[in-house]
């Protein structure tokens, strides 16, 4: 039977869930929801480096993203930041789409699946 390891757990979730030679994280969302969608982004990803770096692995492993915009009207925004941030040649299977977000003043969530090194 494979195992499972939950890290940072809480009541409601845990930050990183390991099984299979597979992380997965738990929603990340900006580090200040009063910023505009550029900041939040950046924030957001710094967030995802973190716990993949906790977890034994980094940002070029990630095989799934899936975003979350409360408006599309950033999608090209969030882009520029996102394009910067992934490595030339790493990008996964990716989604994003628009979602009415745990807060109104949260601009951008994003959920991440990624391979142990």
């Amino acid at each position: 039977m494979a195992t499972i390891e939950r890290m940072e757990v809480g009541q409601r979730m845990s930050r990183i869930v390991k099984h299979n030679e597979t992380v997965y994280l738990c929603g990340q969302v900006g580090a200040d929801a009063n910023t505009d969608i550029t900041e939040q982004t950046r924030t957001m990803l710094n967030k995802v480096d973190v716990l993949l770096e906790q977890a034994g692995t980094d940002k070029s492993y990630i095989l799934s993203a899936t975003i979350y915009l409360r408006d599309m009207k950033d999608f090209t925004a969030m882009n520029a930041v996102w394009d910067s941030w992934i490595p030339e040649g790493h990008a996964p299977a990716r989604a994003c789409v628009e979602a009415r977000l745990a807060r109104p003043e949260l601009l951008v969530e994003i959920s991440v699946v990624a391979a142990l090194q």
